[in-house]
Parts: structure tokens; sequence; C-alpha cells
């Protein structure tokens, strides 16, 4: 809960707090004052008493009567500062449950569901974001397509749950290669788009590129049912860079995916958009 939602109650609260403290003093007050008026009326009971005394035990006791309804009155306010304070609780633990279910489905509506990575909506709004400070800065930005070689084969041998073990393990170990600064996506079914900030030289892309290769080629050990298998999955890797290879996110990532066809055509791992023969 953000702490200014939670001030106003805590402000009332004490309010509440020290409306309290001067109710009890209140009440006390109307105590001592009729104790000390009814042991006035005991001691000149049986004696005569001056008009003027008589004047002043009726004022006294008007006072009396008078703090005794500012405490009644006192006790009315507070029960409803009580229930106000009751009432913002039950609203701010309400409007803590509704900005946590908005928080989650933003986040649902941004990242998908299997892998947990980015989808392609966060992706595409991270690379426009990166493509803009790529140009003021005059500094290159790249886009990787990865595609897994012969992935529908798993689903098709062993079932769609080990399909998604894998899914999830990959992505994981995508994640695990690349910078804080970077971005992972999962494109669709075996896709991923990966985006590379403040790329300085073409080796950086390419030590990047074999170390995602190197990950993702490590096996799977997977065991589900009464299956104990070990699989290995080889990527293929299209790369293109802004701004020689594209102006736009689309044109990027459409110039990155041809050069993983590319790559998968050769068997080579990775293919460069630049290397390209058009």
């Amino acid at each position: 809960m953000p702490e200014e939602h939670s001030q106003p109650a805590n402000s009332l609260t004490q309010v509440l707090g020290q409306s309290e403290r001067v109710k009890d003093i209140v009440e006390e007050c109307a105590d001592d004052l009729s104790s000390v008026n009814a042991g006035l009326k005991r001691e000149l009971m049986d004696e005569d008493i001056s008009p003027a005394v008589e004047n002043a035990l009726e004022k006294s006791k008007a006072v009396e009567d008078k703090v005794q309804d500012a405490s009644k009155e006192l006790s009315l306010v507070n029960m409803a500062l009580k229930e106000e304070v009751q009432e913002r609780a039950i609203l701010q633990e309400k409007l803590a449950v509704e900005i946590k279910q908005g928080d989650e489905a933003r986040h649902a509506s941004l990242h998908d569901p299997l892998t947990g990575l980015p989808n392609r909506a966060l992706f595409n709004d991270r690379l426009e974001h990166g493509m803009a400070h790529a140009k003021r800065n005059g500094i290159s930005l790249v886009v990787m397509f990865l595609d897994l070689d012969d992935f529908k084969s798993i689903n098709d041998t062993h079932g769609h749950d080990v399909g998604d073990i894998v899914l999830t393990t990959i992505a994981g170990r995508i994640k695990q290669a690349s910078r804080d600064e970077d971005t992972v996506c999962r494109h669709g079914g075996d896709e991923f788009l990966y985006m590379l900030v403040e790329i300085r030289s073409e080796r950086d892309i390419t030590t990047i590129a074999e170390k995602i290769i190197a990950m993702v080629k490590l096996p799977c050990d997977i065991r589900i049912r009464d299956l104990n298998i070990s699989l290995v999955i080889s990527p293929s890797i299209g790369i293109a860079t802004y701004p020689a290879d594209g102006m736009t996110a689309d044109s990027l990532i459409a110039n990155a995916d041809k050069a993983m066809y590319q790559a998968k055509r050769n068997k080579s791992g990775y293919s460069l958009f630049a290397d390209l023969t058009l």
C-alpha cells in the first residue's frame, strides 16, 4: 500500500486517540465535580443556606450538567470517528486489493504466461524507446530473432507438456545470457526476440550470439510422468542492426527473421542480415 493512501487514516486514528483522551479527562472532571457537589449538599443539609451559597450550588450543578452533557456528546463524536476509521480501513484494504489486481492484470497483459518473458507488445514498446535512444546518441541497436530448430518434433514425439518445459528452460537460459539493460521476448511458439542496446561493435554482437547458442544447446533433462529424457536443442539466430538494417521496429524484426532463415538453411547458428545476398 503506498504511504499516501495510509496517511489520512493514520491522521484520523491520531485524532481519535486525542479525542478519547480528552473525553476521559472530561468524564473525570464531571465525576469529580459531581462528588464535590454531593459532598457540599450533605454538609450544608442541616444548616441554613444563604441565598448566595444556594445560588453558587445551583451554578455548580449547572456546570456539572454541562460537563456531563459535553462528555456524552464527545462519546457520540468518538463513536462516529471510530466508524469513520473502520470504514476508511475497509476502503484502504479494498483499494490495496484493486491496486494489486491492476498491477497483476497489467503484468499479465505485457508478459507471456508460459515463460514469464515480456510479450511482443512490451517488446515493441521497449524497441521503439531503444531506437529513439540510439538515434539521439548516435549508437547502434540490435534485434536478434531466435528460432528453435526442429522444435515441432519434440511436441509430436513427447507431447506439448514436455515442449512447454523445454520452452521455459530455454527462455530462462536466454534471459540468463542476456544483459540487464537488454530485453528478451517470447515472440510466439518456439520463437524469441532479443533486443541489445548500446552495441559498440560487431564483435559484441557475435559474442552474445555465440553465448546464447552455447547455453541453449546444453542438454534439457526432463523428468515428467514416466519420462526421463535428455534433449539437446539447437537454435538459429538472425541479426539485424539499427539503423543500417532497418529504421522501424517492423523492418528490423522482419530483416532479423530473414537472417534467421538464412542461418537455419546454412546450419550456421547465426547470420547477420548485412551478410545476406539480396
